[in-house]
């Protein structure tokens, strides 16, 4: 098993490795502002739209690849991903001079595809009935190169903790923060650097209520497979990864969700009155905000703005 992937036993990074991965995202990542959601005044949003890659995943993707070392990446990198992790690991390749590769559902967003085309990565189409097996079997451990898991690497989960130490930063008094929760790496990462620095602030993740396995697997104390029905394809899956289920079970989280509509109702608000373009998954969290947050002062995640032009198009003008 590669050796940066979570140890069961002690599945958590160390305070130390996230301040370490955030030395490591100094002038790669930005550090993404505080912006008041437009007409609230109880919610906040971290626009991760704002990084180079459209995504929160740069901040995981490249610690990873930049910790593993030259001799574990020399031969490339890789990944399974639905496009937004796929575009950070060819970004952050492309500055060490290596091959990524991503093995991509064949339903992926074509302009996910495309982006991670243009950055040089290679792309393998798999059937997206059995493409997340790979994780279900650890089959990835058979990969011939440097295999990133997306949400079960320490290192992956270390970087995102940085956006916990920024919110922390800027925003001392915040009571809640609000995550999109795809296979759970980011809720994990951030919820890790809550629970060390300030235990009082409640992390909610939240997934779409069609499409709902890691609150399913964590009400059942383990991974579940279940179903899946939403357009946020960033946070679309049907199991809790046995791999990432170590980083959960004992995290103080807690959990919601969002119906369809009030994912595009959030989607439209960000576009039209705060100006940001997001994916239905960076929508998901503003639209539990929206729904939960009360007088509760609050931090959105916009985790990500990787849309098709036509299904966008298809939300705003559907008011």
């Amino acid at each position: 098993m590669p050796t940066w992937l979570v140890d069961p036993d002690n599945p958590r990074p160390s305070m130390d490795e996230v301040y370490a991965a955030r030395e490591r995202l100094r002038g790669i990542a930005v550090r993404t502002p505080l912006l008041p959601l437009h007409g609230s005044e109880t919610i906040w949003l971290k626009p991760e739209v704002l990084q180079p890659t459209r995504s929160f995943k740069l901040r995981g993707i490249y610690n990873a690849v930049a910790a593993i070392g030259d001799e574990a990446r020399a031969g490339g990198v890789s990944i399974a991903s639905s496009g937004n992790a796929a575009q950070a690991l060819a970004w952050s390749a492309r500055r060490f001079g290596v091959p990524a590769r991503a093995i991509v559902p064949a339903n992926a967003p074509r302009m996910k595809i495309d982006s991670f085309v243009a950055l040089g990565g290679s792309v393998e189409l798999r059937d997206p009935a059995t493409i997340w097996d790979i994780f279900l079997d650890r089959a990835f451990m058979a990969e011939p190169d440097a295999f990133i898991h997306p949400t079960a690497d320490r290192n992956v989960v270390a970087g995102y903790g940085a956006i916990a130490l920024e919110i922390l930063e800027d925003m001392p008094d915040v009571e809640a923060i609000y995550v999109p929760v795809g296979g759970g790496g980011l809720v994990a990462g951030i919820a890790n650097v809550i629970a060390a620095l300030a235990p009082h602030v409640r992390v909610i993740g939240v997934q779409p209520a069609a499409c709902t396995p890691i609150i399913q697997g964590v009400a059942a104390g383990g991974p579940v497979v279940t179903t899946c029905e939403t357009f946020c394809d960033g946070v679309a899956g049907t199991f809790m990864d046995a791999d990432t289920w170590p980083l959960l079970r004992d995290l103080p989280l807690e959990w919601a969700t969002a119906e369809e509509h009030e994912i595009e109702d959030a989607l439209r608000h960000l576009a039209l009155r705060n100006k940001l373009i997001a994916e239905g998954s960076g929508a998901l969290p503003v639209a539990a905000a929206l729904r939960h947050s009360d007088a509760t002062k609050s931090v959105a995640l916009v985790s990500g703005g990787s849309i098709d032009a036509e299904k966008l198009a298809r939300i705003i003008i559907a008011e």
